[in-house]
C-alpha cells in the first residue's frame, strides 16, 4: 500500500477521513496531532515545548517534527502504507518527510487534498471545542491558525502538483462526508 499524505486547513476534517481509510485499507496512522498532545499530556520535555508553540497558534520545528514522526514510522511494518496527518505544513516539513522516506526506500505516494470553506471551517472547529474540551479551539486561535495555515501551509498544495501526486476533494463540490469519502477511496483505488 502507498503512503497517503492528507492535506487541509485545520478542521478540514483529517482525522475523520483518515480513521475511515485506515479501517478500509487497514493502513498506519500517524496524526502529529494526537502524537504531539500525547507527549503533552505526559508532561514530557517535547510536550511542554510543543505546548508553547501550540498556545501560540504556531507550528513546532521542523526537525524535533521529522525525529518524531521517523520514530512513529518504524513503528509500522514496511510496505503497510501510513496516513500522515497532519504534517508536512510547510515546503521544507515536505522536503524533509520526502528525505526521511527515500532514506528507507520508500515514497510519499499521494497527497489527498480536503478543500473545505472558511465558514465551515470555523463552525466545525468552535463546535469542537465544546463537544472535546479543546482549548485550543477558540476563535482567537482559529484565526491565527488560518492565518499560519495560508502563510505556509496552503503553498504546499502546489509543491505536492509539482511531485505529481496531489489529489484535490472539494466539500462544496462533493457535498458530504459519504460524497468525499466515496470520491476518496476510488481515487485511493485507482493509486494502489
Amino acid at each position: 500500500m502507498k503512503n497517503i499524505i492528507i492535506f487541509g486547513a485545520p478542521g478540514s476534517g483529517k482525522g475523520t477521513y483518515s480513521d475511515e481509510i485506515v479501517t478500509k485499507y487497514h493502513m498506519g496512522h500517524i496524526s502529529t496531532g494526537d502524537v504531539l498532545r500525547a507527549q503533552i499530556k505526559a508532561g514530557t520535555e517535547l510536550g511542554k515545548t510543543a505546548q508553547s508553540y501550540i498556545d501560540n497558534g504556531q507550528l513546532l520545528p521542523d526537525e524535533l517534527m521529522i525525529d518524531i514522526l521517523a520514530n512513529a514510522y518504524d513503528q509500522f511494518p514496511a510496505g503497510q502504507g501510513v496516513i500522515f496527518d497532519g504534517f508536512p505544513r510547510t515546503i521544507p516539513q515536505a522536503e524533509a518527510l520526502k528525505k526521511m522516506l527515500a532514506e528507507r526506500g520508500h515514497d510519499m505516494g499521494m497527497m489527498i487534498e480536503l478543500i473545505v470553506g472558511e465558514d465551515v471551517l470555523m463552525q466545525r472547529l468552535l463546535r469542537r471545542a465544546i463537544e472535546q474540551g479543546r482549548a485550543d479551539d477558540n476563535e482567537e486561535t482559529i484565526k491565527k491558525r488560518f492565518a499560519v495555515y495560508h502563510s505556509q501551509t496552503a503553498p504546499l498544495s502546489d509543491w505536492f502538483a509539482k511531485e505529481g501526486i496531489r489529489h484535490t476533494f472539494s466539500w462544496a463540490e462533493l457535498g458530504s462526508k459519504e460524497g468525499m469519502l466515496e470520491a476518496i477511496f476510488k481515487t485511493i483505488d485507482e493509486q494502489a
